[in-house]
């Protein structure tokens, strides 16, 4: 597996960067939340990270007016485990570079992913970008141990929240883990143990030999 930059023309079918955000206070409030002592940690909304002046910017201008929510994921990852999308893109920022596995709704078959279709984006620090809604995706990968990884997650207001009662009727409604998202776990995954739909299939990617 190849790590190519977001800036390179391969990342276009998957996202794109936003210029004309100031994130540096975002930054700042990221890195005074300490990293999980093991693993990684995700909260969909942070008071300190929403009461930043770039959240309205997000708000009114990446999502055009419509209410938003301003968590973060951080920790430490070189695993893929799982892959998961949602009916909107997503916004990250990172505080350090940090590494997206990545790959496409549309090469979902019978509920099942092909692990060989996923791919590697670089992000450089302080850069946003969008992750389209017809990306696969999941929790970051850190490009250094020491300083592990924070990454702001921008999302439609509710999203990755308690999931809604339902009753499944099509082959979509298996994968439905929580509002606004949905989940592929690999079988080694801890999300497949705990009943997510298991719809990986290879090798459970791991980057940890690329970036020692």
């Amino acid at each position: 597996m190849m790590i190519t930059s977001v800036y390179d023309a391969a990342f276009k079918p998957y996202g794109k960067v936003l210029d004309g955000y100031d994130t540096a206070g975002l930054q700042a409030a990221m890195l005074a939340i300490a990293l999980p002592e093991s693993g990684t940690a995700y909260e969909p909304g942070i008071a300190s990270l929403e009461s930043c002046a770039v959240f309205a910017d997000f708000r009114d201008r990446a999502y055009g007016g419509m209410p938003i929510q301003l968590g973060m994921c951080w920790g430490r990852n070189t695993k893929l485990n799982c892959l998961e999308y949602h009916r909107d893109s997503e916004v990250n920022i990172g505080t350090h570079d940090f590494i997206l596995l990545l790959a496409k709704e549309d090469e979902i078959e019978d509920g099942v992913l092909d692990t060989a279709k996923v791919r590697a984006f670089r992000v450089p620090a302080g850069v946003v970008v969008e992750v389209y809604a017809t990306t696969l995706h999941y929790a970051p990968c850190h490009t250094d141990e020491a300083d592990g990884f924070r990454v702001a997650v921008v999302l439609p207001l509710g999203t990755n929240t308690e999931k809604p009662a339902v009753t499944a009727a099509n082959d979509e409604d298996r994968l439905l883990r929580a509002r606004n998202k949905w989940l592929l776990a690999h079988p080694d995954a801890d999300e497949a143990k705990d009943g997510a739909w298991i719809g990986l299939r290879g090798v459970n990617i791991d980057i940890a030999g690329l970036i020692a």
